[in-house]
């Protein structure tokens, strides 16, 4: 067993341990929570996570990650994390990096056997975590849910619809809702993600890649008690470009069929008005002046339809080959000496 590096002083920026550092006794269960400005949620997420992992029997840490938020957050789990020590752990990031780098860094502060995600907003209530442990126990590497009866607008039903089917079609795992960060997954797992250095995370998708046997299971879905959700109509078009481009290249595969299809029809157009030429006469052929710059501004579309794409993957690779870090952990509650 490797051992753990000395604590350093509360506010010194260090970087998370390395990929696969995992450290401390691998048992039990950890809850791995983002936490974004959910000042007003917390208190009451604290106490049903600490009821439910008690009512379980087994041996448990709830991690709470704050992503930069500049609400009272942070002092709320430094305060927590202090008070239920072993049991609450803060891990405190010195700006906000976003939700999936937020829960790769509760990954790397965890210890369980098991490990489970949930959001903070509890619109995914944390007494169905039973539910995933005990699937998960049955010998499943990743234990992934459905909201039933869910609470979201008709653009967030919208949005995840595609991310679903993006997600299935990519991975050839057929689930039914990706974008739900309750899940399960085993130790092993968790190991695997964290080897992974690509900057661009999508970690339902990633862990898929690696598991031999997954399912899901049908959990409540409840309304926000309070704030709004975090994730606006732009966040959501960066999610989807991310989920796009991280996990596939199909859309520059799917682009080159295009393209090939729309010279296709280009090459049978000109035909067709060539012929109409010779048997009808000049005339006729110069009305089809407006067609020709309407499929000049198609190909024009085409063409930056493609650039865009392209652009899109040459950022990622330009981010991976830089290799900075996905995030940097200020400080670390709720850990003892000999923990740190």
């Amino acid at each position: 067993m490797k051992t753990k590096p000395k604590s350093l002083p509360a506010g010194d920026l260090v970087q998370v341990r390395q990929a696969g550092e995992i450290q401390g006794n691998k048992s039990g269960i950890s809850v791995v929570i983002p936490v974004f400005n959910e000042e007003e949620n917390l208190d009451e997420l604290i106490k049903r996570c600490l009821d439910v992992c008690e009512g379980m029997g087994k041996p448990f840490e709830i991690i709470l990650v704050d992503d930069g938020s500049i609400d009272g957050s942070p002092e709320k789990i430094a305060a927590t994390a202090e008070k239920d020590n072993g049991k609450v752990v803060g891990v405190v990031l010195n700006r906000n990096y976003g939700q999936h780098a937020a829960v790769m860094a509760g990954f790397a502060e965890s210890n369980g056997d098991i490990v489970v995600t949930l959001d903070a907003d509890l619109q995914n209530p944390p007494e169905e975590i039973p539910k995933l442990i005990h699937k998960i126990e049955e010998g499943f590497d990743v234990v992934g849910s459905v909201r039933i009866a869910r609470r979201d607008t008709l653009f967030r039903r919208i949005s995840s619809f595609v991310v679903n089917n993006v997600a299935q079609k990519a991975t050839g795992v057929i689930m039914h809702d990706y974008g739900c960060m309750l899940r399960a997954y085993r130790r092993h797992i968790v190991e695997a993600m964290l080897k992974c250095h690509e900057r661009s995370t999508f970690i339902p998708v990633l862990a898929n890649t690696f598991a031999r046997k997954t399912t899901e299971i049908e959990v409540r879905h409840d309304k926000r008690p309070n704030g709004d959700s975090k994730y606006g109509l732009w966040k959501l078009i960066n999610l989807q470009f991310d989920l796009l481009t991280s996990m596939t290249t199909f859309p520059l595969r799917l682009l080159s069929v295009l393209g090939g299809i729309i010279s296709s029809i280009g090459v049978g157009f000109g035909l067709f008005l060539l012929i109409m030429r010779l048997i009808h006469g000049p005339e006729w052929a110069a009305q089809g002046v407006f067609t020709l710059f309407a499929i000049l501004f198609i190909f024009i579309g085409a063409q930056f339809v493609g650039m865009g794409l392209l652009g899109e993957y040459i950022g990622r690779i330009y981010h991976d080959v830089r290799a900075r870090p996905r995030y940097f952990v200020q400080k670390v509650v709720g850990r003892s000496d000999l923990e740190k």
